[in-house]
């Protein structure tokens, strides 16, 4: 699971303690809520499901899968749909093909969600491993499914908004140069990804 409340809490005080940046932005708008996904394939799946289209959009395609392959279904129950109904569900010959490449190694157990690599890196080039699956997707898998304190999602252009508006910079930092920024922040960087979601996105800003 994701970063709990009080690990959030905990990490942030940390980084208020030494940053004032931080200080004054958590003062601003306070601590976010956790965003905890289920370990597991199915989270990676629904992410390969929402890509590129609405969240509206998405969920329809969810509900048709959920209809055609049942609740909590296999692996194997997809792999053994063809084209045409999958299709039916909504889903393109693209999100088919990343769909398949995720079941056809979870099936063969190529790819264990309960015993990846304890290095993040390590972790992220196992996910990575998955067509469809970038960087970007394996971070937040890692983050939100696995709750590692030390996540940074650089190329998220949330995370890089917050991290402008927070360190008041003139532009928003393109991927290189928010992760060099994240660098202050570790070993607490996945609360200040989740902070600067937050911080971007308080209405009162």
């Amino acid at each position: 699971m994701g970063l709990s409340a009080g690990e959030l809490r905990e990490g942030l005080d940390r980084l208020a303690a030494s940053d004032s940046h931080v200080a004054r932005a958590l003062e601003r708008v306070g601590y976010p809520e956790p965003r905890i996904r289920p370990r597991g394939y199915m989270t990676l799946l629904r992410t390969i499901v929402g890509q590129q289209v609405s969240v509206a959009a998405a969920t329809s395609m969810w509900n048709k899968l959920e209809a055609e392959l049942g609740e909590d279904f296999s692996p194997a129950c997809l792999l053994e749909r063809d084209f045409d109904t999958l299709r039916a569900c909504g889903l393109s010959r693209q999100k088919q093909g990343y769909a398949r490449s995720l079941c056809e190694l979870v099936d063969a157990s190529a790819i264990d969600f309960d015993n990846l690599p304890a290095d993040d890196d390590a972790a992220i080039a196992e996910l990575t491993r998955i067509k469809g699956i970038g960087r970007w997707s394996a971070e937040i898998y890692l983050l939100f499914a696995e709750g590692r304190p030390d996540i940074w999602p650089a190329g998220d252009l949330a995370v890089q908004e917050g991290v402008k508006r927070l360190l008041d910079l003139d532009e928003r930092p393109k991927e290189k140069e928010a992760r060099s920024l994240g660098e202050r922040w570790s070993p607490h960087r996945g609360a200040m990804a989740i902070f600067t979601w937050h911080f971007y996105a308080n209405p009162a800003l």
